[in-house]
């Protein structure tokens, strides 16, 4: 798999520097490269409690990014998934303890649990006061004597340094940290393994499953599960935490492990927050990538009950740019559409034989949806077709409130409804098409002659004309070929839609923005939709 690195060997040293140029001046690194990668803060006076932690590289932001006022003092920095040594452990733990004292906040392998361990005798060695937890927040494997430390140290993180920097003893915040750890819970899930540098990739995740109880390290979970939608992988990370989680309120701390797109995780914090567990919850961090697995196509949840004072430290303040916040979870606001834009309502009217023909020519474009698509990756964005079957969708659920016994009105209203339901610059098109059709219809038009006048209007609007491989190419040949009869409008149509295939140069659109190579020997998705839907009608048309 290609990725954006010069090579493994130099990938965290690289990364290290490019987030240090960035970062304003308040980090610094060690010196000690390439064995020693430690980043400090540059602000730091010893007069406070320092906060250590650390481990493997390939967890970004952490747990670099989580340096900074309010959180972390050091992060010590091993390869990617591997632990760091105890010499870069016992550079940091010098670096930045005074007579306050250090806590070293730990994840719970064995690597990190030596190495950090081992670091803290030696500056004990050196009359420092050093304390150490361990994290060990993952339930995914209940039957294991030594459960992982994943996303919930990120918690910790947070109320120990927001109570360091409040200037807290080394007993009191090592506390907390103990409190945090004996409370917080995590599981996570993905659909995919994630992409090491340097070595091959494992598919061991199969198609249509999803891997719950995977650890950050690309470690196999407890299980693979069937997938199928965000809501049921939600569901099923709800009740693995849910016998675990008490009464009173809770902060769920919602982890993107690399891969998950913004969108994605969106969803999912909404899963989340309408689960069974969504009224104990009262904060929220996230959904954002916090404790990452690389590329990892997943996500975790964590989940804190936290009291009044959890809840303070968990909202101070803090300097690293990577904490996204603690926020409320609150309900979904909604407001009134402004004057103008509310719905307009047509006057329904009755015609089974128009409301099934309809309806047919909709399921007709759902069922292109996948073919169009594919149609459309070559040359667009790929969501052609999830855009007319969405708009499809809509005029099915709207069919019984259409004014179907009269033509002129449905033409508008079907233009209002595509207004209003599709999106892009073909659902504006659309609209267009349809409305004027209706206004030509009103001033005397015949059905043939109101649906040219829509093509008029598009063209004026849209300024693509045949030849400039778009739905034009398709439709207005179609719409000349109707008075010889249905057949040759559906023929005219396809042989629009085929001929697009050889143009070297969309004119208009976004495959305009497209070289020909990448265009020649695929149809135009919009002129392939309009020759379908025509072959449709000529279908329908004998078969009645």
């Amino acid at each position: 798999m290609k990725q954006f690195i010069n090579s493994k060997e130099t990938l965290v040293t690289e990364a290290i520097d490019g987030a240090l140029r960035l970062g304003g001046g308040r980090l610094a690194r060690l010196d000690g490269y390439p064995h020693i990668k430690v980043v400090v803060r540059t602000d730091w006076d010893k007069s406070r409690v320092a906060l250590v932690s650390g481990g493997g590289s390939g967890h970004e932001p952490s747990h670099a990014g989580f340096v900074g006022q309010g959180m972390l003092t050091a992060a010590v920095c091993g390869d990617v998934f591997a632990s760091p040594s105890v010499d870069a452990v016992l550079a940091a733990i010098l670096a930045v303890t005074g007579k306050a004292g250090c806590l070293l906040i730990v994840k719970n392998y064995t690597g990190d649990r030596l190495n950090f361990g081992l670091a803290a005798e030696r500056a004990r060695a050196f009359g420092l006061n050093v304390a150490m937890v361990v994290v060990d927040d993952d339930i995914a494997l209940p039957d294991t004597p030594q459960a992982r430390g994943v996303a919930g140290t990120l918690f910790v993180h947070k109320i120990a340094g927001a109570l360091a920097d409040q200037g807290a003893s080394l007993a009191e915040v090592t506390a907390a940290a103990r409190k945090t750890i004996a409370g917080v819970i995590s599981i996570g899930m993905s659909l995919d393994t994630c992409t090491v540098p340097g070595s091959p990739k494992q598919d061991r995740i199969d198609a249509g499953k999803a891997e719950l109880g995977l650890g950050i390290h690309g470690e196999p979970g407890i299980e693979q599960v069937d997938f199928t939608s965000a809501a049921e992988a939600m569901g099923m990370v709800v009740d693995r935490l849910a016998p675990k989680v008490g009464p009173g309120p809770h902060v769920a701390l919602l982890n993107n492990l690399g891969g998950a797109m913004p969108l994605e995780m969106a969803v999912l914090a909404e899963e989340l927050a309408r689960s069974r567990l969504g009224e104990r919850i009262r904060w929220m961090v996230g959904p954002a990538p916090l404790m990452t697995s690389l590329d990892m196509q997943g996500f975790s949840v964590s989940l804190l009950p936290v009291g009044a004072s959890e809840e303070t430290l968990l909202q101070a303040p803090v300097a690293p740019w990577a904490w996204p916040g603690c926020r409320a979870v609150g309900p979904v606001a909604v407001l009134p559409l402004p004057d103008g834009l509310t719905p307009i309502q047509p006057m329904p009217s009755k015609n089974p034989a128009m409301a099934r023909f309809l309806t047919d020519c909709c399921e007709e474009m759902i069922a292109a949806e996948a073919a169009l698509n594919d149609l459309d990756a070559h040359a667009g964005d790929g969501d052609t077709g999830s855009t007319l079957a969405t708009a499809a969708r809509a005029l099915i659920k709207a069919v019984d409130r259409l004014p179907l016994a009269d033509l002129t009105q449905l033409y508008r209203a079907i233009g209002l409804e595509l207004s209003q339901t599709m999106g892009g610059s073909s659902g504006v098109l659309l609209a267009i098409f349809f409305a004027a059709a209706g206004d030509a219809s009103a001033n005397g038009a015949n059905p043939i002659g109101a649906l040219k006048a829509g093509l008029d209007r598009v063209q004026q609007v849209g300024g693509a004309r045949v030849g400039d491989r778009t739905m034009i190419d398709a439709l207005a040949p179609a719409l000349e070929a109707v008075p010889e009869g249905l057949d040759k409008a559906a023929a005219a149509a396809r042989a629009g839609a085929d001929a697009t295939a050889a143009m070297r140069r969309a004119n208009a659109g976004r495959a305009s923005y497209i070289a020909a190579d990448q265009l020649v020997g695929h149809k135009d998705p919009g002129a392939e939709a309009v020759a379908r839907l025509f072959e449709f009608v000529a279908r329908h048309h004998q078969a009645a």
